[in-house]
């Protein structure tokens, strides 16, 4: 926690309803959801572009298999990074700093905070995700009892 402290003196942070303005506005902005693969698609924000925490690095570097060409592309565009409570998002945004990104920024409490403004969340099907059904799975661990091979009773 005291690199999530660090972070925050030097990462700008934006409240999920600052976010969805923006995102309302359409002015460019790209917003990265940094989850694991299992959490983006068993929720996530319409129209985000998922890098997981664990290639965003290597994503953002063209000489990587891992890369992404937008995301290479965007170091002078306008980017809110987001996670599920807000901790990673910081942290990978200062990471994002530190690589020559300019304009990055993180969503105070996550998908948390969105989901408990009540604003929507889609599946991997684009359906979208009741409040209480993501509450529920942010509060269960979700994408840990995935991968955790005594935890496996969400897929039976």
């Amino acid at each position: 926690m005291d690199l999530v402290e660090e972070a925050r003196e030097h990462v700008e942070e934006l409240f999920p309803w600052d976010v969805d303005e923006l995102i309302r506005q359409d002015n460019g902005a790209l917003i990265l959801d940094i989850r694991e693969e299992c959490e983006f698609f068993a929720y996530h924000i319409e129209h985000t572009m998922l890098v997981p925490r664990g290639i965003l690095e290597t994503a953002c570097e063209e000489e990587y298999e891992d890369s992404v060409p937008e995301l290479i592309d965007a170091r002078d565009r306008e980017i809110v990074v987001i996670c599920r409570s807000g901790n990673r998002s910081l942290l990978a945004a200062q990471t994002m700093q530190i690589m020559g990104y300019n304009n990055v920024k993180s969503m105070k409490t996550g998908l948390r905070g969105w989901n408990d403004y009540e604003l929507p969340l889609k599946n991997a099907m684009q359906e979208i995700v009741d409040p209480d059904v993501v509450d529920e799975m942010l509060n269960a661990g979700f994408c840990s009892q995935l991968m955790h091979p005594d935890r496996r009773t969400i897929l039976s």
